[in-house]
Order: structure tokens, then C-alpha cells, then sequence
């Protein structure tokens, strides 16, 4: 037996290693399962053009045995096995991968379809976060001696002939001891090892199998069970997103989403779909047909479940997925990426960002086809989720704008019913400059809007705002299809002749010492009062001046740590052919005590129009009744 000690650097790596790299220790399990597929895979690549191999692809296995008494977890393969020298070389310099190597030797195993996973070395190494000591037996495929590498940390290891019938490698952990803070023990349970190859590994492609005890009936007494030991299979081997479409079917589909993702509804729809060239990927994408239960908490995280050949390397990868796809659930599988030494982080380099940009192109893609091709199911989507899609529009200073604008959808004035910004342009009359909205609470209120019956009445329809994000979105957009976007609320409206409009002015110069008495007394809440001729039946209205409307204003003083104080320019219209406007000028010429109260009674009866709160309540109640 020769005693060695590992060199300086890999002695501080394995330190770092056991104490701080590694956060999640039971991924322990799903390194050495890596590196077993590796062993077997180096074999299998040579007995495809060395017939004394004698095993063929189905003869290829990992198993795991446990043992309570001893505390002990046994990960062994009949892979290639590991020389002596390279057992001192993969396993004395710590980060040194033999796997790597192999790949790089061996061009033929690319062309093969020779996947290489793991690497011996930092992988591992992650066995010292759960046991004392850890034992290698393997003996290379060839070789007539087999040797044994022992270690218990960061000391050093010893290495020495053994006995080993055949190829292959036998990996032994000695658990720590469990203590106040750590429970070791629970990998003794089987249960617990089958659920941990499930989670990291069960789509590697050779079994993985292990005894498992099971309850069943006993044969000779009725009603009474007793355990019966089998050695089980515990991963399925072939991940569904890498079968061919053609063979799965939407019930395959539909029970993996629910499993995978725990959800019991159906996804709205399936994406699977397979990326080759400058990033080569599998991948597997479902849309909920309904937000996740903790999709609005602080607790929720976004992302695709990422693997690496079948090896789950993180739950949850965050950087596949733009915000406004947050809802999204998948499965993206490749062997490009660029890992990280505990390969729980992706770094962020060229592959990632490659494989993110054709996820949401494909994503896109998709809703387009759906919205074109399955109106129903698209407008089920986009009630659930287009707000999500408006916020992307919103987000990053419209960056985003040019890919989402299309499948954008909103309520409007004809039949209550979703329209997208292409068909309200393709519907528009010739005469039409402007695409009109007004927002509001509900699509039913915002249609009582004095401002909408004027719109309507001139053959325009109006698009209904109902979510929070939709006007500041469509400022970001700007315009679409060369038609810029206009508030019905605002006072630039401009829908009038220029008969109208002459008319009006003249009407508005004529009550101007009127109009500016009634806006001294309404003080700093407006910004003017005046005449308008585009209110219908109705009396009274309030619009907005400059760029702020009344709703933006709304909802930015609604947001913790937002513009708290945020007016817009207030503008009191008063309908010029309503016998209310007779009334004032009337008014004004033997009460103004009365015509002050007519001009708040007017100001407060045009916030409730506005979906605006009353500023003094019992102040406006009076008045009323005073008239009555």
C-alpha cells in the first residue's frame, strides 16, 4: 500500500468542496451515477470495434446497494474500469477529468453518438460532503490487476493492488456521523435513494438498479403481508422529449406535464421541439392553462428544469426565460453548456444566451400559430396570461416590443370581444388617423364612458384598457401599423369638423368670463373649464391635458414606493346641448352663489364618471340635497 497526499491545489479544492462549493449535498448521488455512465459508455464505445468485449449495450448496468450496519453506499459499474495510473491521475489531482479527455482522443465517439456527461475528479469529490471515508475499487477493461483508492479527506489517500473479477468500477461511502444540524442517516433510507435517481438521474440511458423491499400479500395466509426483496429498475432511461413527436401522444404528454410539474389541469399547449446548429438542444415546453398557485408571491421563481444527456443539473434556470415568459414549464436537455465546477450555476456565456434566444423565438412562434390557427384556445391563453405580455411590451424600455406586438389582444367597442391591434386596423374606416381606447375598471364600464358614445357615434371603435400595464404599454409601442394610439379621454380627442370646431370656439369665447369664474372656484383641481360638443346625452365629463392621463396618474399613486402625488392636468367639459348648460348661463347672470355649487355639484359628478374617489363627500351630499 502506497500513502499519498493530494498536491496543494487540489488539497485547498477538496476543502473548498466539502465546506462551501457544493450547497445542495444530496447531488452526491447524481455525480457518481454521471461518472458510472461515463465508465460504461468508454466500454460500450470500444466493444462497438472490439468484438472481446463480449457485453453488448443491454448487458451495461449501474447498481446501488446500502447497508444500515455498515452505513455504507455502493455505486458500481461494469464500465472500462481505471488503470492504476489512472486512478492516481483522475482521482489524486482533483478537477483533472479523464472523461474529457476520452472525448477529445476520441473523435470517432462524437460521430457515434458517444455521450460523455461526468468527470472524475470535482464530481467526485462531492461523496466527502456526506462520508468519512470513501473506497475505489476498479480494474481497467484488459488489465489483469485491480486496484484500490482509499481516502478519508483532505489528508490524503492511499492506493494498492486488490481483487477484482471483472472490468469496472466499485465506489464504497462510509457516511459521517449524523449531528445536531445534519441527518445522514436518511441516505440509508432506499426510499430516499430512489426518489434522488428519479430526481437527478433517471433519464440516464443505462439502469440503475438497486434492491428495494416491498409489502405484498402472503400466498399462504389471507389478509397478512409480508416484505419481499427485488431488485427494481429505478429510472426510466429514455426521456420523453427525446423521442420523435410521431410517438407520443397527447396523453404521454399531458400525464408527464402533470407529474413533471405538479398541476392536475392539462396544459393549454405543447411545445417539443428539437434546435440544431450553433446550439444543439432537446427541449420540451408546456403552457399552463392556469398561472401556478404561487405564481403572484414573492416565493414564486421562473425558469426550465436544465439538463446535461439526461442528468438534471438545475431545477429551476432562471436565465432561459424572459420575465414575461415567467409562466412558461419545460424541459431543455443539451450537451453544449459551458458548467460551472459544481455545475449548480450556469455560467453565462455564449451557448446559454444562444439557447435562451430560440426558446423565445420558438415560444413566439408558437402563441402566433395558436392565435392564427385555434382562436379559442389563444384567447383562453391571454386572458390568463397577456398581461404577462404587456409587461414584456412595457419592460427594458420597449425592447421587447417588436416581438410581442402581435400577440397582443384587447376588448373593445364591437361586441365585447378580444381584437388584436392588426384587426382593429384592418376594420378601421378610411377616414380613421388614430387607433381610440379609453381605460376603465371592466370592458362594461369603460363603454358608459361619455367619451366612448362619442366615439362610437362617429364610426370608431374603441379599444378597452381594463389591466393596469395597457396604457403605459402602448406608450412604449408608440404606434403599430403606422396608425399612433389615442386616448378618448384626453383633450386632444379632435374629432370634430372644422364647422364644429369653429362653432365651439366661438361658444367657448363667448361664456370665457363664465368658464374662468367656475375654474377659480374649482381652484387647482382643473386646469380648465370648458364647452364641449362631443358628449352625447351626456352633461359632463373630465379629460386630461399633457402627457400623464387621468388613469396613468391612478395607478402610479396606487404603487408601493411610486409617484405618490402624481396628478394629471384635469380639464372639466361641460356638454354644450345639454339644459344643463342653459341652466349656468342663467346662473351666472342672477345667482353665482348657486352657480358655485353647480360647478362643484358638476366637478364631483364628473370624478364618479371618472372612476375618481370624491374629495369631501358630505360637502357634495349637502349641496345636492340644497337644490332638491
Amino acid at each position: 500500500m502506497r500513502k499519498k497526499q493530494f498536491k496543494a491545489e487540489s488539497k485547498k479544492l477538496l476543502d473548498m468542496m466539502i465546506n462551501s462549493i457544493y450547497t445542495n449535498k444530496e447531488i452526491f448521488i447524481r455525480e457518481l451515477i454521471s461518472n458510472a455512465s461515463d465508465a460504461i459508455d468508454k466500454l460500450y464505445f470500444k466493444s462497438l470495434t472490439d468484438g472481446n468485449v463480449g457485453l453488448s449495450k443491454d448487458d451495461f448496468e449501474i447498481r446501488i446497494d446500502v447497508d444500515k450496519d455498515k452505513r455504507s453506499i455502493t455505486v458500481s459499474d461494469n464500465g472500462i474500469g481505471m488503470t492504476e495510473d489512472e486512478l492516481e491521475s483522475n482521482l489524486g489531482t482533483i478537477a483533472k477529468s479523464g472523461s474529457l479527455n476520452f472525448k477529445n482522443e476520441n473523435e470517432d465517439a462524437k460521430e457515434k453518438d458517444i455521450e460523455v456527461i461526468g468527470q472524475f475528479g470535482v464530481g467526485f469529490y462531492s461523496s466527502f460532503m456526506v462520508a468519512k471515508k470513501v473506497e475505489v475499487v476498479s480494474k481497467a477493461y484488459g488489465a489483469e490487476t485491480a486496484y484500490k483508492w482509499v481516502s478519508e479527506g483532505a489528508n490524503g489517500y492511499s492506493l494498492s493492488e486488490c481483487e477484482k473479477e471483472n472490468a469496472g468500477t466499485v465506489i464504497t461511502l462510509y457516511l459521517k456521523d449524523d449531528t445536531e444540524n445534519e441527518n445522514y442517516s436518511h441516505f440509508l433510507e432506499e426510499y430516499e435513494i430512489s426518489e434522488l435517481v428519479k430526481k437527478y438521474s433517471d433519464y440516464i440511458r443505462y439502469p440503475i438498479r438497486m434492491e428495494q423491499t416491498h409489502s405484498v400479500p402472503n400466498p399462504d395466509k389471507e389478509g397478512e403481508y409480508i416484505d419481499e426483496v427485488t431488485l427494481d429498475t429505478l429510472n426510466s432511461m429514455v426521456p420523453l422529449w427525446r423521442k420523435n413527436k410521431n410517438e407520443i401522444t397527447d396523453d404521454e404528454y399531458n400525464e408527464f406535464y402533470k407529474m413533471k410539474f405538479m398541476d392536475y389541469e392539462n396544459p393549454l399547449k405543447v411545445i417539443h421541439f428539437k434546435s440544431e446548429g450553433t446550439a444543439t438542444f432537446d427541449s420540451l415546453i408546456y403552457i399552463p392553462s392556469k398561472p401556478p398557485y404561487d405564481f403572484y408571491s414573492k416565493e414564486y421563481e421562473k425558469g426550465l428544469q436544465l439538463y446535461t444527456n439526461g442528468v438534471l443539473i438545475m431545477d429551476k434556470c432562471s436565465d432561459l426565460l424572459p420575465d414575461y415568459f415567467s409562466f412558461v414549464k419545460g424541459i431543455v436537455d443539451s450537451a453544449d453548456l459551458s458548467l460551472n465546477i459544481s455545475r449548480e450555476t450556469l455560467q453565462q456565456d455564449y451557448q446559454v444566451r444562444i439557447i435562451a434566444k430560440a426558446i423565445d423565438k420558438k415560444i413566439k412562434s408558437e402563441l402566433k400559430k395558436m392565435l392564427n390557427n385555434d382562436r379559442e384556445n389563444y384567447e383562453k391563453f391571454f386572458s390568463v396570461f397577456g398581461v404577462q405580455l404587456k409587461w414584456g411590451v412595457y419592460s427594458n424600455y420597449g425592447a421587447e416590443k417588436d416581438g410581442l406586438k402581435d400577440l397582443l389582444m384587447f376588448k373593445s367597442s364591437k361586441e365585447n370581444k378580444y381584437v388584436t391591434l392588426k384587426e382593429y386596423i384592418d376594420n378601421m374606416p378610411e377616414n380613421q388617423e388614430k387607433i381610440y381606447y379609453a381605460c376603465g375598471e371592466t370592458p362594461e364600464k369603460t363603454a358608459l364612458l361619455p367619451q366612448t358614445e362619442a366615439v362610437k357615434a362617429k364610426g370608431f371603435e374603441v379599444l378597452y384598457f381594463t389591466d393596469d400595464v395597457d396604457e403605459f404599454a402602448i406608450q412604449m409601442l408608440m404606434e403599430y401599423g403606422g396608425k399612433s394610439f389615442a386616448n378618448i379621454c384626453k383633450d386632444d380627442l379632435n374629432l370634430a369638423s372644422e364647422d364644429e370646431k369653429k362653432a365651439l370656439d366661438e361658444k367657448n369665447n363667448s361664456a370665457k368670463d363664465m368658464l374662468d369664474e367656475m375654474k377659480s372656484w374649482l381652484g387647482d383641481d382643473v386646469t380648465a373649464v370648458k364647452f364641449s360638443d362631443s358628449l352625447g346625452s351626456h352633461a359632463v365629463c373630465l379629460l386630461s391635458e399633457g402627457y400623464v392621463s387621468l388613469d396613468m396618474a391612478k395607478i402610479l399613486n396606487q404603487m408601493p414606493g411610486g409617484n405618490q402625488g402624481m396628478k394629471a392636468q384635469l380639464v372639466l367639459e361641460i356638454n354644450g346641448s345639454h339644459p344643463v348648460a342653459e341652466k349656468l348661463f342663467k346662473l351666472f347672470a342672477q345667482d353665482k352663489e348657486a352657480l358655485k355649487k353647480y360647478t362643484k355639484i358638476l366637478y364631483n359628478e364628473a370624478r364618479l364618471v371618472s372612476g375618481l374617489e370624491i374629495e369631501n363627500p358630505t360637502e357634495f351630499a349637502d349641496m345636492v340635497t340644497d337644490l332638491m
